[in-house]
């Protein structure tokens, strides 16, 4: 199994966290999307869209996209369950995870930064552009994970929420949200960091990270 990512992608280090989790040790090959490494032909080949990640099965076949790997994963590695058992409570965590995957971290990722920088936007704006994204998809966040049981975003293990939850955090802080803001969902953050899988798939642990 490959898993082809970047030390800084949020979407590839939540399929760290699940291949962690799961027990599996692909190899890692890095792009750097700095360098625009993601769009060479080689990798085009492989992810047409020239985004990382993109998983590779044993027997060669490519996943694309964070949630389809994961749920793939979930699905083919059973155990540890990312998603709970029954239809109410998978779909809270589907919406819970899509807030940040589908709607968040899209408008706030270098492709787009790197649009606003093309269209004249001056550095501390196109910087105001990401918190903003980050810091009004985590208060819907929080709001819908608010009422929920804990330590987690959904109950007493980690799912998929939690696996979009940690690196949409990081990439919060990075941009200078104040966090502090979020209670509910820090609390599910310490908590999934206290898991050797969450800590060993973070960017500043990986072979690329700058």
């Amino acid at each position: 199994m490959k898993l082809h990512g970047y030390f800084r992608s949020a979407a590839a280090y939540r399929v760290r966290i699940a291949l962690n989790l799961k027990g599996l040790r692909p190899e890692h090959l890095p792009h750097h999307l700095r360098k625009g490494e993601q769009c060479a032909p080689a990798y085009l080949a492989i992810n047409p869209q020239g985004l990382v990640p993109a998983l590779e099965d044993d027997a060669g076949a490519v996943l694309t996209q964070s949630l389809a790997i994961i749920e793939w994963l979930d699905e083919t590695y059973p155990e540890p369950a990312l998603l709970p058992g029954d239809a109410l409570g998978r779909a809270k965590v589907r919406a819970f995870a899509m807030a940040l995957a589908c709607d968040t971290h899209p408008v706030q990722n270098l492709k787009v930064l790197n649009r606003l920088r093309q269209l004249g936007l001056p550095e501390e704006k196109v910087t105001e552009w990401a918190a903003w994204v980050n810091r009004e998809g985590l208060t819907a966040c929080e709001a819908l994970a608010t009422g929920e049981k804990g330590p987690f975003c959904f109950g007493a293990t980690p799912t998929i929420a939690d696996l979009c939850l940690v690196p949409q955090l990081g990439n919060a802080r990075r941009f200078g949200v104040d966090v502090s803001i979020f209670p509910r969902l820090l609390k599910a953050e310490a908590a999934a960091k206290e898991i050797k899988a969450f800590a060993d798939a973070a960017p500043d642990k990986q072979p690329d990270a700058e």
